[in-house]
């Protein structure tokens, strides 16, 4: 005679099911990411500006500053819309399968994907180029790139991801 054990793993399921859809991941700057060290010339003129506002202002604009958008967070993740579909995708069928943390594990690999590209996007230089009178400031520093959106290196290595409930 043959005995067979049927466990109910509905609720667990389920759970894994809603942990998907109770939680986002955010790509930017996230407070611990937002300060910066300022060069000499920053420490002289005062507080220096954080890199949460050196990201805004890059992909808005600051047309009182003179500063023309050069828009990397949006367009860095919507390069990569389909690759986080499919992976949300296979996240939600592991988690009707059962897999435990299906839910966090596709969410951790979506902030990846999505991180990697934004810096991606700003490596590859983003246009307009720099004004000729940036790129002298900057040759005054003793820097020498010429790739928009990086002087420091700063603001592109405090971009991250961050996963948290809904609503927070």
């Amino acid at each position: 005679m043959k005995i067979t054990t049927t466990k109910d793993k509905s609720a667990e399921i389920i759970a894994q099911v809603r942990a998907l859809t109770k939680k986002e991941v955010l790509i930017g700057v996230p407070d611990e990411n937002a300060p910066r060290t300022p060069d000499e010339e920053e420490a002289q003129k005062g507080e220096p500006i954080n890199n949460a506002t050196i990201g805004y202002i890059n992909e808005t604009g600051s047309p009182a500053a003179n500063i023309p958008a050069r828009p990397h967070l949006v367009p860095g993740i919507e390069k990569e819309r389909d690759r986080i579909a499919r992976i949300l995708t296979n996240g939600a069928k592991n988690a009707i399968s059962g897999k435990e943390d299906a839910a966090d594990i596709a969410l951790e690999k979506v902030g990846i994907v999505a991180e990697s590209s934004v810096k991606n996007v700003i490596t590859a230089v983003i246009p307009p180029p720099l004004a000729e009178r940036t790129l002298r400031e900057r040759e005054a520093r003793g820097r020498t790139g010429q790739t928009p959106l990086i002087d420091t290196g700063q603001y592109r290595n405090s971009i991250t991801h961050v996963i948290r409930d809904k609503g927070k």
